[in-house]
């Protein structure tokens, strides 16, 4: 058989050689044979006929119309379902081999008569006129902080003329995350874009019966930076595609930093924050050029930030609580009957009350949930040491493990009431004094296996000796040189 190979030899050797036998013979072919490709001026791979025909009879000729026919119901099925159908309905006559077969003649119909699929649109950016922003998920890169897990989310901002990008840590996708990720990208840019695209979040977006498009809050906060706002339709992720594509590729990116880092842990929230200014930095480095093309068009900044607090009135209720997003709050309890000013933003909350604040408690991620702080209970239940056991907060009680230890322990060598009655009297004595010196008397007890009291607890706290450190546990790293000798002894 001549391939094309010895054609194309054969086209160059006959421009060189004396005679047309000699090129022939030098290209490995019969002079005959040479001399019709010559003619037809083309190789063999373009004069041969394209193969259009079965080698062997297709098994689902008989049964295809019943196939195509609840494919055409339901375009949905998929080849394995239809294909353990037939093996139901034809019992023996098809074997699991086939089911290629059937899958390849699936394919073939839904790109010939299947459903139309839906076409995407390549969109020209210009420089300064469009801004992406969305929240994701980060749960899945296992970050702790102080070897514990963060569960957080990222407000992710993207332009999409230069990808230029940064964001900001947050825990729901409420506005107060919203309003302080968006400024906080407005002002590291130094400039407003003309529109704002978000998708169909709550917090910006009215739901379907109301007339209005956006949310009061979002509408003032577009308003103030003189920016068009605009919205992806419901369940449509594909026309925020900008911010979609970043959150894979920022995440991918960050994924890689921390291999190089060597570890997910870090120390505080702060040590975190810089990680990541330092990976949107790399991220943008080579963004420069395009990114001035949009610094230069972009509108001026405000004089100053908008609060992106949400300020609520409410009122404390009698177990010294008050409510708000479906989760529970304690405040101190000279607040009860009062009502209160709570300025709500992203990651905390400010108590006010006359014009002062006098607290600032962490904000609570999700709904459902509780925030006791047992110092703002902890003087009514010294007095009444009877509703410690059943309080519906009972667990919010214990500031550390040893907290929960000396309980525990306790309520082993006395009644119930005793037993409550002196562990509140340690707990009193943490919210009196030092909560770090108490926890250090109870470690001491603990770790010398002796007797948990509230008298021996308030000795050890009040006293000037100090508690002996913590003992450091080191871990030999393992030697996996042993294991590596064994995959070597198998492979030889």
């Amino acid at each position: 058989m001549v391939t094309d190979q010895q054609v194309r030899r054969l086209f160059k050797l006959v421009q060189k050689e004396k005679t047309f036998g000699i090129a022939a013979a030098k290209a490995g072919m019969d002079e005959k044979t040479a001399r019709k490709y010559f003619r037809l001026g083309k190789l063999p791979g373009e004069i041969g006929k394209d193969h259009d025909w079965r080698t062997r009879q297709d098994p689902f000729d008989d049964v295809w119309d019943e196939i195509e026919t609840k494919l055409d119901a339901n375009p949905g099925f998929e080849a394995k379902t239809l294909f353990e159908y037939l093996q139901r309905r034809h019992p023996g006559r098809f074997s699991d081999g086939q089911l290629r077969t059937l899958q390849r003649r699936v394919k073939i119909w839904r790109a010939t008569k299947g459903k139309a699929k839906e076409v995407f649109f390549p969109q020209v950016h210009h420089p300064g006129r469009l801004g992406q922003s969305d929240f994701t998920h980060m749960d899945k890169l296992g970050i702790t902080i102080a070897g514990k897990p963060f569960g957080h989310m990222m407000y992710h901002f993207v332009l999409t003329y230069s990808n230029w990008e940064t964001g900001t840590i947050c825990f729901s996708e409420s506005f107060e995350s919203l309003s302080e990720g968006l400024q906080n990208a407005l002002w590291e840019l130094g400039g407003v874009p003309r529109i704002h695209r978000s998708d169909s979040l709550s917090a910006a977006v009215q739901k379907l019966k109301h007339p209005e498009e956006f949310t009061a809050r979002y509408k003032d906060l577009l308003d103030y930076y003189g920016i068009e706002g605009g919205r992806t339709n419901p369940y449509s992720p594909h026309e925020l595609g900008d911010a979609e594509q970043r959150h894979y590729r920022f995440k991918n990116a960050m994924e890689q930093a921390l291999l190089l880092r060597g570890g997910r842990d870090f120390a505080n929230l702060t040590e975190y924050g810089l990680f990541l200014r330092k990976l949107f930095k790399q991220l943008n480095a080579g963004r420069k050029q395009r990114l001035r093309q949009e610094v230069a068009l972009l509108r001026a900044l405000p004089t100053q930030r908008l609060d992106s607090s949400k300020t609520l009135r409410v009122k404390v209720g009698p177990g010294s609580t008050i409510r708000l997003n479906n989760n529970v709050y304690s405040v101190d309890s000279r607040l009860i009957g009062e009502t209160i000013d709570v300025r709500l933003y992203a990651d905390h909350l400010d108590i006010w009350y006359g014009q002062k604040m006098l607290d600032t408690l962490p904000r609570l991620k999700g709904r459902g949930k509780h925030k006791i702080n047992y110092r703002h209970v902890i003087d009514s239940l010294v007095r009444k040491p009877g509703a410690f056991e059943n309080y519906r907060f009972h667990d919010d009680l214990f500031p550390t493990s040893r907290f929960r230890i000396a309980y525990d322990n306790l309520k082993a060598r006395h009644a119930q009431r005793v037993a409550a009655r002196k562990y509140l009297n340690i707990l009193h004595l943490a919210a009196r004094y030092n909560e770090a010196l108490v926890d250090d008397a109870l470690r001491e007890l603990i770790d010398k296996n002796m007797e948990i009291s509230d008298a021996h607890v308030q000795q050890l706290a009040l006293s000037e000796q100090c508690a002996a450190p913590a003992t450091d546990i080191d871990i030999a790293s393992v030697d996996l040189s042993c294991y590596d000798a064994l995959l070597q002894e198998v492979s030889s």
